[in-house]
């Protein structure tokens, strides 16, 4: 294992479990304050708490939109009352059931209407598990065209998480210009290597403290 690849700063420390308590976000911001992670992925309920906990430094605040179905007509909205609470960041869901439809002007539409409202850098996240190997190089070729700054696996709720070949597929099929977020079932240093040499550049865990542990430990000496 090549542990020189990993580095805290690629984690978004995750909490969108819907029992999440106020002490469980101000936990997981003083744990990504301390770790120096990328940011803290809280829903859009959580997003002023998580504000005032980090004061506006580093790592931001990331939230979701559409999440986690992709299956409402507010997504849009809700990325811009996020923001407007001080997110820096929106991981929205792609409408899955318009995508497997072949209606690729609604996935395209709703998809641009929510990088024009969000006006801070968008995940998608394509739900890779519920989608065919051709549909999921589609979802990204259209949030590539939408202006999208990221393709993410999954939302970590559906019937499986990320997987390497899913996120090798996104890479190639996105090249460099756009971000990878692998998320969903992440839970050790060797899952989170093994996204990254399949081309992931952004992790979504909430176990990184552990990983972090684990990283530490097995890191050689200097």
């Amino acid at each position: 294992m090549k542990a020189t690849v990993f580095r805290s700063g690629i984690i978004d420390h995750t909490i969108l479990k819907p029992d999440a308590t106020a002490k469980t976000v101000e936990r997981f911001c003083g744990e990504a304050a301390q770790y120096r992670f990328r940011s803290v992925c809280v829903n859009p309920c959580r997003v002023s708490l998580a504000v005032s906990l980090l004061r506006g430094e580093h790592p931001f605040v990331c939230s979701v939109a559409g999440f986690p179905l992709g299956a409402g007509p507010a997504t849009a909205l809700e990325a811009e009352r996020a923001v407007s609470l001080g997110a820096g960041e929106i991981d929205m869901v792609l409408p899955i059931g318009h995508l497997k439809d072949g209606d690729t002007g609604a996935v395209l539409r709703l998809l641009k209407d929510t990088v024009k409202a969000a006006a801070v850098p968008v995940k998608v996240i394509i739900e890779a598990c519920l989608l065919t190997d051709p549909e999921k190089a589609l979802a990204c070729r259209l949030s590539m065209e939408a202006g999208a700054a990221c393709v993410k696996t999954s939302t970590g709720f559906s019937v499986a998480g990320a997987v390497a070949s899913d996120v090798s597929l996104m890479r190639r099929t996105v090249g460099p210009d756009l971000q990878v977020k692998a998320s969903g079932g992440i839970r050790t240093l060797e899952e989170a290597v093994t996204m990254i040499t399949a081309g992931a550049t952004i992790l979504g865990t909430g176990t990184g403290v552990q990983i972090m542990r684990e990283y530490e430990e097995r890191r050689p000496e200097g």
